[in-house]
């Protein structure tokens, strides 16, 4: 036996692997058994158009815009064996039809052309008819910018239409739900907002009428797309179809700043894009991270998100003088509140933290706390039923990461005797961020019991009005940090916005703070807020080597919490079943 037969060629070790091996544009490749043509493409770095497919929907082959070329090894005739090149692989033969790449798997020796004569008249061709009815409004359309449909008539489109009659009118900006507006002559028929709102939102609302070019999508009779992850159609669909009423006609695409970061609506922690300009906030969409959110975010989290210019922004120090808040600069309202702090003993003064505070907050929190030789430290619990989909049911965005930084298995547990000490007499001051204790079970006449209330806070609420001293602090699109969501995963949060007028980071605040109690130089305290973050890596020894300057976008778990998310767990069992690629 010849040495050519004995020897392992590297493409036989891919059946081994759970490989095979396929040629895409004349290059050979190895993609695991049963991967989707368009995504084999994807692994070679080839663009295969496409508008219906969705790696996280199931694939209906419906737009016929992922077209390409395949081919097999020919059979050989009986009795001969099969011929092989110099690499071991068998000559392909090529099918004279395209084939839809979403919906079809590889096989070993397949061959794929994205390019060629007859792929790109085909393109063309699908193209001509996908645009045959689409209005020609592309310069006042909502989706100019980010319109796969403009995009890919560009690149593989004709220059000019064969189509002479007249062009059929559907329906226009139809209210289909109280957040979103239908403009059915600009539909594609991708079929992604049926398939997401049945296979993801599980609501089936949505669906076609009618047959050939007189097709419309629509809400079934007697529905409206109401459902809290319907906005997600709006970023599903590839064309100017589905609007977000509160983004429609705001503002252009390009000339918003995308900022990444996290949703801080819940325990969750979505990835998420905040989009601004002029340092106001337009829209918030979710960002894909599979061990997150996968591609999804609720629409009451995404239409959350405040305004630096909102109205009842806190924008300086506020000094309570006769009862009545005055207007103050920061040395002064500083100065006064270490003054205040220090005619208390450390058991008679509160902290109250916030587990909608980053990690590098909570870190000062707690040095504020052993400054004041108090244990009296919690975070006040923020609970509602979860939606099993993404909402937890840990409303607060950091409850982990403030059990981690203040080193309690639960942050929540001295609340209790905050209370009693508030009610009893026997605590007298109290420094509150983040939180309006008036929402957390602390009464009026508890509060105003107290000799000293500091709270830290970006709007007006009751605590603030009640407060001797106040703070303007960041709201969450205003500052950088990290958290830690239910599942145990360190995430960054990203700043999109300046905060207004006088406000500051709670962390800056705070750090000022002991700085007045202690006496010591500004210099001794963390000038920034990587430099924060390189402390607290130096000193909580699950953060060790993990400061803000290296936590990847899609952020990393470091704490096993035994928690999942009940999307992403139906998620993963339709991948494994092959509904979808995931």
């Amino acid at each position: 036996m010849s040495d050519s037969t004995t020897t392992k060629l590297p493409k036989d070790t891919a059946a081994e692997k759970g490989m095979v091996n396929i040629q895409v544009d004349g290059h050979w490749i190895q993609v695991p058994r049963g991967t989707r043509m368009i995504e084999a493409c994807k692994l070679a770095e080839k663009e295969v158009p496409h508008y219906c497919y969705h790696p996280k929907l199931s694939s209906p082959g419906n737009c016929r815009m992922c077209l390409v070329q395949m081919g097999m090894p020919p059979r050989p005739n009986p009795g001969e064996e099969p011929s092989y090149d110099e690499n071991g692989f068998q000559k392909i033969s090529w099918m004279p039809r395209p084939v839809i790449a979403c919906a079809n798997t590889v096989a070993e020796n397949m061959g794929i052309r994205t390019k060629g004569d007859l792929v790109e008249k085909c393109r063309e061709g699908v193209m001509e008819f996908l645009l045959i009815n689409h209005p020609l409004d592309c310069p006042i359309c909502d989706q100019a910018g980010e319109c796969g449909l403009q995009e890919f008539s560009v690149q593989h489109g004709k220059g000019s239409s064969r189509f002479k009659e007249d062009k059929v009118k559907k329906p226009k900006n139809v209210k289909i739900g109280p957040r979103i507006r239908l403009d059915d002559e600009r539909c594609i028929m991708c079929s992604r907002c049926i398939r997401f709102m049945d296979e993801v939102a599980q609501e089936p609302v949505l669906g076609f009428s009618e047959r050939g070019t007189h097709t419309t999508v629509g809400v079934y009779p007697g529905r409206e797309l109401d459902n809290n992850y319907g906005l997600n159609t709006v970023d599903l669909c590839p064309v100017g179809a589905l609007t977000s009423n509160d983004f429609r006609f705001q503002m252009r695409t390009w000339f918003l700043k995308e900022t990444p970061s996290i949703d801080t609506n819940c325990g969750t922690g979505a990835n998420i894009i905040i989009w601004t300009r002029g340092n106001k906030i337009f829209r918030v969409t979710p960002r894909q991270n599979d061990d997150v959110n996968s591609c999804w975010m609720p629409d009451s989290h995404r239409l959350s998100y405040t305004c630096p210019s909102h109205d009842n922004r806190l924008s300086a120090p506020l000094i309570k003088a006769d009862g009545v808040h005055e207007e103050t600069c920061w040395s002064n309202s500083i100065a006064a509140a270490g003054e205040a702090i220090k005619q208390f003993e450390g058991n008679e003064i509160a902290i109250i933290a916030s587990g909608k505070q980053t990690n590098e907050e909570l870190f000062m929190m707690r040095t504020l706390a052993a400054e004041l030789s108090t244990d009296l430290i919690s975070i006040i619990p923020h609970t509602q039923e979860s939606d099993k989909m993404l909402i937890s049911e840990d409303r607060n965005p950091n409850t982990t990461g403030a059990g981690l930084i203040l080193g309690l298995d639960d942050p929540t547990e001295k609340l209790a005797a905050i209370k009693d000490g508030i009610c009893n007499g026997s605590i007298k001051a109290v420094i509150a961020a983040s939180e309006d204790l008036l929402d957390a079970g602390f009464s009026a006449d508890d509060i105003d019991g107290l000799e000293l209330l500091i709270s830290i806070f970006n709007t007006t609420n009751a605590t603030a009005q009640a407060s001797d001293i106040v703070f303007p602090g960041a709201s969450s699109a205003e500052k950088r940090g990290s958290m830690i969501n239910v599942t145990g995963r360190l995430q960054k949060l990203n700043a999109a916005c300046i905060p207004p007028a006088d406000a500051r980071d709670d962390w800056e605040i705070i750090s000022d703070i002991i700085l007045a109690i202690t006496g010591e130089t500004p210099e001794q305290a963390p000038l920034s807020i990587d430099q924060l973050s390189e402390i607290i890596s130096n000193n909580i020894p699950q953060l060790e080597g993990k400061n803000l300057a290296n936590i990847s976008e899609l952020g990393e778990v470091i704490i096993d919490t035994n928690v999942t998310i009940p999307l992403l767990d139906r998620e993963t069992q339709r991948i494994a079943q092959g509904e979808i690629v995931g």
